[in-house]
């Protein structure tokens, strides 16, 4: 098995040891000016070097001939604002852009009152959802609306995260927040290391023989519900769905030199690879709720493109996990003295796992 096996112990499974203070100027409202014109920490983890640059010199520190593999899951426009049949306000936000085979959505509601079975919310244009289940907390409403992914093209708003201005997006968010390859409709957040990503980019990388695969995972809001118990081995991750075609599986296989982009690309080849190599058939949706924390080895990549994370979040604990927690909690103290932006909208890492 490749790499550094995590040492498991008490301290690494605390969630209180996964804490670090940020301050608020550092949250990026907005991305850089040119997505690629973002800062980028480099972390050499055999020579424990650090190097500071910009994204637009990616290419320079991977491999010729290595394989980039991103998420191409594409966000849609989830939240939608209305009203209650009695006047109040309402926010509904829904978690799956395909109806269940009872024709149902999964949604999360917003409002002030009870929620009861048989209540309808309202918004624009006629459309209405009504509360048909509601299932150990979860929701779950029928739109009256058979083409609802055209209608919320039009009405509903980009998800973006709480912590950019209140959640509240606006017209330059729906390409913001967007990877230039988003492709496959599904995700109520965006894999937001391909953020960085442009045409002079992959330009760069194909001069130098660094191939692209596509996988889709759709992001839940599991990936970025908070951990609510301190022991890590008690958490439970939410599923999400995960797709591999033919094409891009054949790639994936036929490269050892694999550098994922994005937790969620990791999560997807981590979930797929049992230990020597990608072992899953092609052109079919899996589901994974994978946890990768300190303790769990990751066999399937040589290092990974990611963004700057939310403190005592599963996304820092992944991070941990290729190169331990205290190093992590290290760099993002480097990163805070230079200054990097972090979050969705923020400035990226490369961990090279073999340099």
């Amino acid at each position: 098995m490749f790499g550094i096996a995590a040492t498991m112990n008490d301290v690494d499974l605390r969630l209180s040891n996964y804490d670090f203070d940020l301050p608020a100027s550092l949250i990026a409202d907005r991305p850089v000016a040119g997505r690629h014109h973002s800062k980028m920490l480099v972390y050499k983890v055999k020579s424990d070097e650090i190097i500071h640059d910009e994204f637009i010199n990616l290419s320079n520190y991977l491999p010729e001939s290595s394989l980039l593999v991103v998420n191409q899951s594409k966000v849609f426009p989830c939240r939608l604002i209305g009203s209650k049949s009695t006047g109040g306000k309402c926010e509904v936000f829904i978690l799956d852009i395909e109806a269940n085979e009872q024709g149902l959505r999964e949604v999360l509601i917003k409002t002030t009152s009870k929620k009861r079975l048989e209540q309808t919310f309202h918004f624009e244009n006629g459309l209405v959802a009504t509360l048909k289940e509601i299932r150990d907390g979860r929701f779950f409403v029928e739109f009256n609306n058979e083409n609802l992914a055209s209608y919320l093209e039009e009405h509903g708003k980009i998800p973006i995260p709480p912590y950019i201005r209140n959640g509240e997006s606006d017209a330059k968010d729906v390409e913001d927040y967007q990877t230039v390859y988003a492709k496959e409709v599904g995700s109520v957040a965006a894999p937001t290391a391909g953020l960085h990503f442009t045409e002079e980019v992959f330009k760069s990388l194909e001069d130098k023989s660094i191939s692209r695969a596509q996988v889709t995972l759709h992001v839940g809001l599991g990936t970025f519900l908070p951990v609510k118990v301190d022991n890590l081995q008690e958490h439970k991750m939410h599923t999400e769905k995960y797709f591999i075609d033919s094409k891009n599986l054949d790639k994936i296989k036929g490269n050892r030199e694999i550098y994922a982009v994005g937790t969620t690309s990791l999560r997807v080849l981590e979930s797929c690879h049992d230990g020597s190599d990608f072992n899953l058939e092609a052109d079919k949706y899996y589901e994974t709720d994978i946890f990768l924390h300190p303790g769990v080895e990751v066999n399937s990549i040589k290092g990974l493109v990611t963004n700057f994370h939310l403190p005592k979040s599963t996304l820092l604990m992944l991070v941990s996990s290729l190169i331990g927690r205290e190093k992590t909690l290290e760099l993002y103290k480097e990163a805070i003295a230079r200054e990097y932006r972090f979050f969705s909208y923020g400035d990226s890492m490369l961990i090279l796992r073999d340099q």
